[in-house]
């Protein structure tokens, strides 16, 4: 039987623009496609999990509004359990403004909501309820204190946890020696040692910096090149990514970080992990939106 998954961390709602380019400063740019969809980095992990095959719990605080009725009930048509998607009454559901040019690249600006109430005491009932087999996905776009305590809960209780630390920014020495596996791209590898990643050679050098600050597993993800593994054992290896034409970045990154949390509950190598999680990027990159683009078991089979 796979292991579980546990996902805690943020759920927004996409409000998205296709652009010839992306806006400078001041400047408007006159779009076309506007789209809608259900978002946030936490939300799209968890989703790219469930539709490939992981039994995913997850964690998350939304709005009593229209948002967070939307959300919760596609959640659940996901297969996910929802028994701790939390309704704050006082803070609207987060959203995202997000602007795609024609190359697939994109800018995003997140009003985080209720996602900015997610408190450490919300997520220990299901830390506690999770069996110790569990793999526990996290990002940050939740207050950090709660990803702390999130993270020292699930050692104290021998969880395997894996960390995407995104959107970039600092994190406490103290956090690094409980990760199973940490998940960041080009610049918040640069962010978190200080060493500026542009290849493979710069990344192994993050990546034993990474191991130096306690890290068990380093992967380091650089866009279409594919990601950099760097294992506990010293040991470390480029994947590439399959070549596609893009049309939408947004969520690749939680792609990615969904479908290898899948690949490591059904205990795969880390390697083939990587290699799995690299070809479900590649997939969605290939479609808009954020949840919306996540692949299925089927996409990759295919």
């Amino acid at each position: 039987m796979p292991a579980p998954i546990l996902v805690i961390g943020s759920a927004n709602t996409d409000m998205v623009v296709k652009t010839a380019k992306l806006p400078a400063p001041g400047e408007t740019v006159l779009g076309g496609k506007f789209l809608m969809n259900p978002g946030g980095k936490g939300a799209n992990q968890a989703v790219a999990a469930a539709r490939l095959g992981g039994t995913v719990t997850f964690v998350a605080k939304v709005g009593d509004d229209v948002f967070g009725r939307e959300a919760r009930a596609g959640f659940i048509r996901e297969g996910m359990d929802t028994q701790y998607v939390l309704t704050d009454p006082d803070r609207p559901s987060g959203v995202a403004l997000i602007n795609v040019d024609e190359h697939g690249e994109n800018c995003i600006a997140v009003a985080p909501g209720a996602n900015g109430n997610l408190q450490p005491t919300d997520v220990a009932p299901a830390l506690q309820a999770a069996p110790p087999e569990t793999l526990l996905l996290l990002q940050l776009e939740i207050p950090l204190p709660t990803v702390e305590q999130a993270v020292k809960l699930a050692a104290e209780r021998g969880l395997r946890v894996v960390l995407n630390p995104a959107p970039a920014q600092a994190l406490p020495d103290s956090l690094f020696v409980n990760l199973f596996l940490i998940t960041p791209n080009e610049t918040e590898a640069e962010t978190l040692t200080g060493i500026r990643v542009t290849g493979e050679a710069t990344a192994e050098r993050a990546a034993r910096k990474f191991h130096d600050m306690g890290v068990q597993n380093v992967i380091i993800t650089l866009g279409a090149k594919g990601a950099y593994l760097h294992t506990a054992d010293g040991g470390g290896t480029m994947i590439n990514t399959p070549p596609v034409s893009p049309v939408d970045t947004t969520a690749a990154g939680d792609c990615f970080n969904g479908a290898l949390t899948v690949a490591l509950a059904e205990n795969q190598s880390l390697t083939d992990a990587v290699t799995f999680a690299c070809r479900a990027a590649s997939i969605s990159v290939t479609r808009m939106g954020a949840q919306a683009s996540m692949p299925t078991q089927a996409d990759l089979t295919k």
